[in-house]
């Protein structure tokens, strides 16, 4: 009997892009507000991006759109979890907020929006320059998926 194993390296061609987006907004906010400018129509996924560790457990929230006409998947992924831990003293402050990220090299960034499929460079760069325009976001970029440690996190 033959066994087979896979290897991280051979999910290696799952070919996606990735943009980074900036702002305070909470997630339902920015799925009505890129729904709105980009004439897409995001919608909460029945699930979430969830991980275990022996210290906590973190979820992610996920948006999901689906072009059947020209073939591509979109996903508006959160880059953050918070989670409150309240301690017994009774001191000033009793309650601390821990941040966990997805994709921890790109602190910084609060959401990914994941295209999936045969899109074009140049409809990437006009979504950008729409999504940047949006004033309660402050900057989205394209990010170099070659160059992230943790990109398998985001392939599911």
């Amino acid at each position: 009997m033959q066994l087979y194993s896979l290897e991280i390296d051979d999910f290696s061609s799952y070919d996606y892009h990735l943009i980074g987006i900036h702002s305070t907004l909470e997630d339902y906010r920015l799925a009505f507000l890129l729904n709105k400018h980009l004439g897409v129509n995001f919608k909460r996924a029945s699930y979430d991006l969830d991980f275990e560790n022996k210290n906590n457990n973190s979820f992610y929230s996920v948006y999901e759109y689906t072009n059947k006409k020209l073939d591509y998947d979109w996903f508006i992924i959160g880059n953050v979890y918070k989670s409150i831990s309240k301690s017994i003293t009774t001191g000033l402050f009793s309650e601390s907020e821990t941040r966990t990220f997805l994709v921890p090299e790109k602190k910084r960034v609060d959401y990914f929006l994941k295209l999936e499929g045969d899109v074009e460079f140049e409809y990437i760069v006009k979504s950008i320059e729409k999504i940047n325009q949006i004033p309660q976001i402050i900057t989205s970029y394209i990010i170099d998926t070659n160059t992230l440690k943790s990109k398998e996190f985001l392939i599911f």
